[in-house]
């Protein structure tokens, strides 16, 4: 018999049980991930003709059960250049008191081990924002490789209602409420990025700057989401999902974020 470490986060999540009445939600960056995150992403990577497995370390106890103490599900594109790690299970570290849901990295090329970037998201991070950047990604052919600047970020969201910051309209952006944001600046410790920066960079030094985004219900309240792109991501990629998460077309949800219940608009689905 297997003990899990942490049963609060299977594994492999399942989708919630199909009682649940279902609402057209918005907006999009306060409707939570339905509680279907892994799903959502899973189901995308499968439809893009990544492989997964799923690789469990344990130890045996005297009494003879075997104690799981790590367990990781890795996604892989079929150029092995990418990969998706649910990584929840798997004692994560945190952003924003939150703990790491998925990791995504991606390599220059098959001559180097090490991944050139990596992103990351927690629970209730929009699902549909998660797939549309790995879509992005997917399609590209040299996943590790800017080709724009970090315009594109700022003008996706524009595009839909968020405001630039006043004191940094080429850095930053929230939405209408000022509850979701998106900034470029330092990255948090232990973001793993290949730009050489990152490792050099002295203690009272600003390091490379990545995207971050988040979202804040309440002023000093915490975070519902957040997510972070270490310095190197293609800013094409962050941008989107930053259009994917500003988008003001609706989300189906049966699930609602207990923080922003109130601040959806809902509308049965038919």
């Amino acid at each position: 018999m297997e003990a899990p470490l942490y049963p609060d986060f299977p594994l492999v999540p399942s989708t919630p049980s199909g009682g649940q009445p279902a609402f057209w939600v918005g907006p999009r960056h306060l409707a939570g991930d339905d509680k279907r995150l892994y799903d959502a992403v899973a189901d995308t990577l499968t439809g893009l003709g990544w492989s997964s497995l799923t690789i469990v370390r344990g130890r045996d106890e005297p009494d003879g059960d075997r104690q799981v103490l790590r367990s990781t599900v890795l996604h892989i594109s079929p150029d092995t250049l990418r990969w998706a790690q649910w990584c929840l299970p798997d004692e994560p570290f945190y952003l924003g008191e939150l703990p790491i849901a998925w990791q995504i990295s991606a390599r220059p090329g098959t001559s180097s081990p090490l991944a050139g970037w990596s992103a990351y998201f927690t629970p209730d991070v929009p699902g549909e924002a998660v797939a549309d950047f790995l879509v992005a990604l997917d399609a590209r052919d040299q996943p590790a490789v800017p080709f724009t600047g970090p315009e594109v970020v700022l003008d996706a969201v524009a595009a839909h209602g968020w405001l630039r910051d006043i004191d940094q309209p080429e850095a930053a952006a929230t939405d209408p409420t000022f509850t979701s944001h998106i900034s470029l600046g330092e990255v948090p410790p232990l973001i793993q990025d290949g730009d050489p920066r990152a490792l050099t960079t002295s203690a009272d030094e600003a390091g490379p700057a990545g995207w971050q985004a988040w979202a804040e219900p309440a002023l000093g309240a915490r975070c519902l989401w957040v997510a972070s792109f270490g310095s190197s991501v293609p800013h094409e990629l962050v941008a989107a999902f930053a259009a994917s998460l500003s988008s003001t077309a609706p989300v189906l949800r049966r699930v609602l974020p207990e923080a922003t219940h109130e601040r959806l608009l809902r509308a049965p689905a038919i």
